[in-house]
């Protein structure tokens, strides 16, 4: 999909109950907005996710719908719906959702969703709805 940020005579607000429905793929963020060098991206996730980190980069979760616990080495913390998380650079952490948990990330661009860590679960970057 095309970014319509670079279009300024387009006024229209981003509507997430849409764009999330037009999200097929659990663990796989979208993006449906910037702000300078911060992508906003929207995401399904359920089940159990990898162990990883951001070295780089603080990651906030905002939690839309569902229940989002997100596992540390040394502990936990749940969100539910209208619930914020920053998890800082460089802490290692695991999401897990039991049910279906819609998602908002804000992240700088080009942040990998598992981090340094890699492997299959990865999910390209810059996927624009």
């Amino acid at each position: 999909m095309s970014n319509d940020r670079a279009n300024p005579s387009r006024y229209q607000a981003i509507n997430f109950n849409e764009k999330l429905q037009r999200i097929d793929e659990q663990w796989s963020p979208r993006v449906v907005a910037q702000m300078n060098d911060y992508q906003f991206k929207l995401s399904r996730l359920e089940g159990d996710f990898i162990w990883h980190s951001h070295p780089e980069t603080d990651e906030a979760f905002i939690v839309l719908a569902g229940q989002l616990r997100i596992d540390f080495r040394d502990g936990a913390v749940t969100l539910a719906a209208g619930e914020l998380y920053v998890v800082p650079k460089g802490v290692e952490h695991k999401p897990y959702a039991e049910g279906e948990v819609q998602l908002l990330l804000i992240e700088p661009c080009g942040v990998r969703n598992t981090g340094q860590e890699g492997g299959e679960r990865s999910a390209p970057n810059d996927l624009w709805i």
